[in-house]
């Protein structure tokens, strides 16, 4: 399994709305295929700043299947208002520590 990890800037003053976003999007994760977890983090220090993490089979599931499917359109309906800049999105996969 991989994660991307999208930081996401959201215009003050829009964070509820955004984290509403997020939670009427839920769904889209949860039915896309090799999508396997989803949760969403926001900074102590800048409130404004999220870090949305989502578990996938592989980086295809997330770039190809999903990235290509209404319900990333859907999505980016749902939150895109509120960013104040584009994500920055990155895969990242467990390091063994044993």
């Amino acid at each position: 399994m991989i994660y991307e990890i999208a930081t996401i800037e959201v215009a003050p003053e829009r964070e509820e709305a955004f984290e509403a976003g997020v939670r009427a999007a839920r769904p889209l994760f949860d039915a896309a295929d090799g999508c396997r977890s989803i949760g969403l983090q926001r900074s102590i220090e800048h409130p404004s700043r999220y870090r949305l993490i989502v578990g996938w089979d592989t980086v295809d599931h997330h770039m190809v299947e999903f990235r290509n499917s209404p319900a990333f359109d859907r999505w980016r309906e749902l939150v895109g208002p509120h960013f104040a800049s584009p994500p920055v999105v990155e895969h990242v996969s467990d390091v063994s520590l044993v």
